[in-house]
């Protein structure tokens, strides 16, 4: 009985799995569909081929516990192209990732918070040990929605962590990761580096 029961969890476990890579499979088509379909993108269809990607891994979704920030003030996040663009800080997350309790800082970006679609976009920026061996070397992106928050929690799945444009090609303004966001452990799941040539845009 014992045995049936230890083959049922394995079982079990296998099928989660596989059903959470389809998921990301799913969502990393339609990201790189979205470059197709953006007339701003710095990538075109042959490029795609030079987008890479970790293997799934689902113990880099995690449940944080979200703290939302109050009388916090407009800053200017500087960008790589040596400007900058206003935000203000959101909110703090806090979880366990690989047996290590993290807190990281959600942000909002004034200009889009007043647009109607996006007004509850979230912008978790992040660099980690991974930037400039198998990642970007200016960190990487991860996207949120405010609605997203139940019960003061917030799911953040690291698997969908992708690259700036900046990352393609210059000429755009990203937003750098600000400090308080810098991970002192390698993410390896996620977007890896880009393969391709760097772009001049125009």
């Amino acid at each position: 009985m014992r045995i049936l029961s230890i083959l049922f969890v394995l079982i079990s476990v296998n099928a989660f799995a596989q059903r959470y890579s389809e998921q990301i499979a799913k969502h990393r088509e339609e990201y790189k569909h979205d470059f197709i379909k953006d007339n701003n993108s710095p990538l075109k269809k042959k490029d795609l081929e030079n987008l890479h990607f970790y293997e799934a891994d689902s113990t880099y979704k995690v449940l944080a516990e979200v703290e939302l920030l109050k009388n916090e003030k407009v800053f200017k996040m500087p960008t790589f192209n040596g400007t900058s663009s206003d935000y203000y800080r959101y909110a703090h997350v806090n979880f366990i990732l690989n047996g290590t309790k993290m807190q990281m800082t959600l942000y909002r970006s004034v200009s889009l918070s007043s647009n109607p679609v996006y007004k509850d976009h979230l912008f978790l920026p992040f660099t980690d040990e991974s930037n400039n061996k198998e990642t970007y070397g200016g960190g990487r992106y991860i996207d949120l929605d405010a609605k997203e928050i139940v019960d003061n929690h917030i799911e953040i799945d690291f698997n969908k962590a992708y690259n700036p444009y900046c990352a393609y090609s210059d000429g755009y303004r990203c937003p750098v990761p600000p400090e308080e966001n810098d991970l002192q452990l390698a993410i390896n799941v996620g977007e890896k580096l880009y393969t391709g040539e760097k772009k001049h845009r125009k």
